[in-house]
């Protein structure tokens, strides 16, 4: 993984927004759709929007299409890379 990846993903994770999100797959074991992240969160439909961009953008969730709903799923390789380099830094 290069640098500019690892940045894009620590600045996706630098949001307490985002963090909860990722935590309900953690909840979930499976896929959250956009209208599920709404009910969970306080926050507005734009807003839930533009968290969720941000982590596809950074390859965390993958977006599915689902007729009219949006589907994310946790991409599980792209994490485990990321705390991979995490890891290799503090050695």
């Amino acid at each position: 993984m290069d640098n500019k990846k690892i940045e894009k993903i620590s600045k996706a994770l630098s949001d307490a927004n985002r963090i909860a999100i990722l935590q309900q797959f953690k909840k979930r074991k499976d896929c959250l759709y956009c209208a599920e992240v709404n009910d969970l969160l306080d926050l507005t439909q734009p807003s839930v929007s533009h968290h969720l961009k941000q982590l596809v953008d950074a390859d965390l969730l993958l977006s599915q299409k689902e007729g009219r709903n949006l589907k994310y799923v946790l991409n599980q390789q792209v994490l485990n890379d990321y705390i991979a380099c995490l890891n290799e830094l503090k050695s």
